[in-house]
């Protein structure tokens, strides 16, 4: 019995001892480490790689840039579920310990004295915290040491709701997404709250090997793996039997999802980066920066398909070109073989690519990648007639069989459920941009038909000849020279002769000629030659001066007088911008995109300050304020504006958007352009059936690039259509045709349920009755006589000449004959 209690007097000092010695070790240890510890009060002011974020002006996400996706969150948004989750899957004793596990640190260290290599089990979230945080990532026992005084340390400076909330932040989920907000928006397309329990563990179950266990590099294992989180999670008693048959049933997908993007406008978010990158270098993708840019997330979806909707019709004009690819398909093809073949075929501008899997004469059976099995009626095929080569088509389409087999590798258009459209990638592009014309905000950017095939951004990048777009410029120059709209000008055949480059024999587009030609018939109807006139009686020295004024870069407009016709080179974006003071009354607005940027607290660090439209500010009424008219009554049959001073509230002097022509000026050649929709090139525009839309139809040299902008005074529009490399349309492929569709597809939708929108007539406008033959004043007696409207310096007099050019060959000034442009315009 001595004996006994000395053997266990012995035992228990050397227990004591043991323990003593052990603390006394790893005190020593502490204070040997100590200085090599990094402050655990850092993680307080954890900076999180967070990508770069851009918004449309209605708070959509556009885009995130960066190489890290990341969503920070706090705890009270993560969901139980989640919590519940990671705790089954790494540490369900989280809330208990204190940072240190050490029954999982007692199996560690066994682990390690038999295999002498430090595992990797009985971490806690705080130590993977800490590893991943503070610490470098090999395997030693020195490291492991650290990480455990850091984590004890760590739990003494956070709460465990803080520190839960830094490890779902932080950690490594595969596919570039970190945290788990990000990983439910990589690989399921959900926003954190909306995961529901199978999602919940499968995330969760990542976390042991990111790259390994993540859905889209293996679903197999990631479903395995899934599997013993909800296990797990059942064993805790997190969820119930019921709840973990239904998870466990659920299959696990490979494909992946963007972030939460609302609205698809990928050449925004490209061109935001762009422009920032200069200013803010690397820390731009991730630093958490914000940026609200100025497209409306509507207008963008309208300019968007618009532009698609254009080019598709285009396209199906010139016939088809054929399947996209073609595979042989035995008759018991499955999914995966289905997927196989399909795989190299992305989708593009909404087109999905298919694969024939049946057909009979009246319709084609396809199958997708990923939204299921298609039938494609006859009906839809019939465009799909061979093209013959010369820009025609070839036999009609009597049978399904006509255009495709089995086999055949095509692209689709989802219509009703079950049913599509046959398309094909096209090979021609489009652009579009609206602007808001009282500041220059741009509303919508469409930089072609899809930006993951070429993100070439032909509204900012792409320079074309505007063609007789660019006619309304020359006329408003025209204008302020004393031309009227009421002016007469002969629309006949001359010759400049260009030395040796050979003469210059301009045309109609028609090739025909039409004679004494009033000035707002010739722009309504697009006369070449009558320009051409109007530019030689200027000069080319007054013409260049006036359209710079409208933000033209010098170094693109030509020096002869073939910008009468449009041979500038310019974006889609500048011509939109030149049309802006037409509908905001003359002013020049600089476009901008970018509204605003803040950094990850919000905190603003850069915020537009654009040039405003302030009629009020120069004296003249603003539109939001029509003024009252009064009738002159001077016998003259003339009606003038009142002299109407605005009371609004003024803008600062440096924010204000500089006059570039008078109001006077601006009215009476957006009126002219009024008559472009209601009985010129741009008729297919009445079908908006508003009478306060104008506009300018252009077609280049050869057709090969259309146009159409257009406005009122609340919007612009500019849509081109034209192929990269450049080459022709086609016959009949004009502006009126081929552009103009784009912008009435999107105006359609800009402008539903809005009331017209346009400018009163201003102070310096009169209106006179004049000849329709002569443009001059009209007497009394005068029964075919009308109304035209006349800048008040320049009324034309009863019986003044009013007619400029003559027939014949001419040879104007040395500056005014150059060599015209390699490809002048029709």
């Amino acid at each position: 019995m001595a004996s006994r209690k000395r053997l266990l007097a012995i035992a228990a000092t050397a227990l004591v001892a043991l323990a003593g010695s052990i603390t006394l070790a790893f005190l020593a240890t502490y204070y040997y480490l100590k200085p090599t510890l990094p402050d655990v009060a850092a993680l307080k002011d954890l900076k999180l790689q967070v990508p770069l974020r851009v918004y449309s002006r209605d708070g959509r996400l556009i885009g995130q840039i960066g190489e890290q996706r990341r969503v920070p969150v706090k705890y009270e948004e993560i969901p139980q579920v989640v919590v519940h989750a990671v705790l089954a899957a790494e540490d369900d004793r989280f809330f208990e310990h204190p940072g240190v596990d050490w029954q999982g640190m007692a199996r560690a260290t066994v682990i390690a004295m038999t295999t002498m290599q430090m595992s990797q089990g009985g971490s806690t979230l705080t130590q993977q915290l800490v590893r991943s945080t503070l610490i470098t990532k090999e395997r030693r026992i020195r490291r492991k040491l650290r990480e455990i005084f850091l984590s004890l340390a760590l739990e003494n400076e956070l709460s465990k709701q803080e520190i839960f909330a830094l490890f779902v932040n932080t950690q490594f989920l595969g596919q570039r997404a970190y945290g788990f907000a990000s990983a439910a928006e990589t690989y399921f397309g959900k926003r954190l709250e909306d995961l529901d329990v199978a999602e919940a563990a499968l995330l969760a179950g990542i976390l042991q090997a990111p790259s390994r266990y993540n859905p889209a590099a293996s679903p197999k294992l990631a479903e395995k793996r899934r599997a013993y989180v909800l296990r797990r999670m059942q064993e805790l008693d997190y969820i119930d039997e019921p709840t973990y048959k239904k998870a466990m049933a659920k299959p696990v997908s490979g494909e992946m999802h963007g972030p939460g993007v609302e609205v698809d406008a990928p050449y925004v978010a490209e061109l935001v980066r762009i422009s920032l990158a200069p200013t803010y270098g690397d820390k731009l993708y991730s630093a958490g920066y914000r940026v609200v840019t100025t497209v409306d997330s509507r207008l963008q979806r309208a300019a968007d398909v618009a532009l698609r909707s254009t080019v598709l019709e285009y396209d199906r004009r010139h016939g088809y070109r054929g399947p996209a690819g073609h595979v042989k398909l035995p008759s018991d093809a499955d999914g995966a073989m289905i997927e196989e073949a399909l795989d190299r075929h992305p989708v593009v501008g909404g087109l999905l690519p298919a694969i024939v899997t049946g057909l009979s004469d009246n319709a084609v059976r396809v199958a997708t990648r990923s939204r299921g099995r298609f039938t494609i009626p006859l009906e839809s095929m019939k465009w799909a007639r061979r093209g013959d080569g010369k820009g025609g088509v070839g036999a009609p389409v009597k049978k399904a069989g006509d255009v495709l087999k089995r086999g055949d590798i095509v692209y689709v258009l989802p219509d009703s459920p079950g049913t599509a459209l046959l398309t094909q990638l096209p090979d021609v592009q489009g652009a579009f941009v609206a602007l808001d014309p009282s500041d220059g905000a741009i509303v919508a950017m469409a930089g072609g038909f899809d930006y993951y095939t070429a993100n070439f951004n032909r509204v900012t990048q792409a320079r074309r000849q505007p063609g007789s777009a660019f006619k309304p410029f020359i006329y408003s120059a025209a204008l302020e020279r004393g031309f009227t709209p009421a002016t007469v000008i002969l629309d006949a055949p001359v010759v400049y002769e260009s030395g040796e480059a050979g003469d210059w024999r301009p045309e109609n587009s028609e090739g025909r000629f039409y004679g004494p030609t009033r000035m707002r018939d010739a722009l309504a109807r697009s006369r070449n030659l009558v320009s051409i006139r109007i530019m030689r009686s200027l000069g080319l020295a007054d013409t260049l001066a006036h359209v710079e004024r409208f933000g033209f870069p010098s170094s693109q407009l030509p020096r002869d007088l073939t910008m009468a016709l449009g041979t500038a080179s310019l974006t889609p974006l500048e011509v939109a911008t030149g049309f802006a003071a037409f509908a905001n009354g003359g002013y020049r607005v600089k476009p901008y995109l970018i509204d605003r940027v803040e950094d990850s607290n919000g905190t603003v660090l850069m915020q537009a300050e654009p040039l405003l439209v302030c009629r009020s500010c120069y004296g003249t009424a603003d539109s939001s304020s029509p003024p009252p008219l009064t009738v002159a009554g001077d016998g003259t049959g003339v009606t003038r504006a009142a002299d109407v001073h605005g009371s609004l509230p003024q803008v600062a002097s440096k924010q204000r958007a500089p006059s570039v022509i008078s109001a006077a000026n601006a009215f009476i050649i957006t009126d002219m352009m009024r008559d472009v929709i209601r009985r010129g090139t741009g008729r297919r525009a009445l079908a908006l059936n508003r009478s306060d839309i104008a506009g300018k139809t252009g077609t280049t040299n050869d057709r090969r690039d259309a146009w159409f902008s257009g406005f009122n005074a609340s919007l612009v529009g500019t849509a081109w259509v034209g192929f990269d490399q450049s080459h022709s349309l086609g016959a009949n492929e004009e502006g009126g045709r081929t552009a103009l569709p784009m912008w009435v597809y999107f105006m359609q939708e800009a402008l539903r349920g809005m009331p017209d929108s346009r400018l009163p007539m201003p102070e310096g406008v009169v209106t006179a009755r004049v000849s329709p033959t002569t443009g001059l004043l009209a007497g009394a007696d005068e029964t075919d006589a009308m109304f035209e409207y006349f800048l008040a310096e320049h009324l034309p007099a009863a019986g003044a000449a009013g007619s400029a050019g003559e027939t014949g060959t001419e040879q104007g000034p040395a500056a005014e004959t150059q060599k015209p442009s390699e490809e002048p315009l029709f």
